[in-house]
């Protein structure tokens, strides 16, 4: 049984790619912040494969390597957890330097170091590392995010260089009806974004036909 460990696994497109895979016959490590949120999932995965939930930050060091023990030998890693920044979004001009710097630690330094926890254990493996137009695009507002997505795209490319017996992917799900999205936007209607589920399809293609290491964008994968 393949075993895939999933950041941000409680809503979202983490929660929708799992539920995926558990019903392809993988096994999963989950984590998010929420411990009821996660708990939750866990219950509903549950009931479809085997399945380790395990709260917690992934910007601490002992949660990844709490996470990476659970694992064990890995065939899949998704860094899916992410952090937006300030509610409403800021300019750079009057961007909190702290809030920047917790981005930073979660979106590019998180999942680095949770990829080096679980490098021993990832031999032939999948990384995917989920990214976001906000890294190719200048959109005010998404100075923080978006710098720190794009670090984490050259992150993607050097790992992929690096490491040819991997197959590691910057993957660009486009924009989505997520609490995070909503966050974004706050106190606009985002009901015409597509839900999470609708982008599982090009990921899943993603991870079974393991084109060359690289940045896809979910709309390119799936026709």
């Amino acid at each position: 049984m393949p075993v895939a460990l999933i950041t941000g696994a409680s809503a979202g497109l983490g929660l929708a790619l799992a539920k995926a895979l558990a019903g392809r016959g993988w096994s999963l490590v989950i984590d998010a912040r929420g411990e009821e949120a996660l708990g939750r999932a866990h219950a509903e995965l549950a009931k479809l494969t085997d399945v380790v939930a395990i709260p917690g930050d992934v910007a601490d060091p002992a949660h990844r390597r709490e996470l990476a023990a659970a694992a064990g030998k890995l065939d899949l890693l998704v860094n899916n957890a992410s952090a937006l920044g300030p509610s409403p979004l800021p300019r750079l001009a009057d961007y909190p330097l702290d809030e920047w710097e917790r981005v930073y630690r979660v979106d590019v330094l998180a999942p680095l170091g949770l990829i080096q926890a679980t490098l021993p254990a990832l031999a032939g493996g999948i990384v995917v590392n989920v990214s976001s137009d906000a890294a190719v695009e200048a959109y005010e507002g998404w100075g923080g995010y978006g710098s720190a997505k794009a670090a984490l795209d050259q992150v993607t490319a050097i790992l992929g260089a690096e490491h040819p017996d991997l197959a590691v992917y910057a993957f660009d799900p486009g924009d989505m009806r997520t609490e995070m999205h909503q966050r974004a936007f706050p106190g606009e209607d985002i009901s015409d974004r597509p839900e999470p589920e609708s982008v599982v399809p090009a990921l899943l293609d993603l991870i079974a036909n393991r084109p060359a290491s690289g940045r896809y964008r979910a709309q390119e994968l799936v026709k």
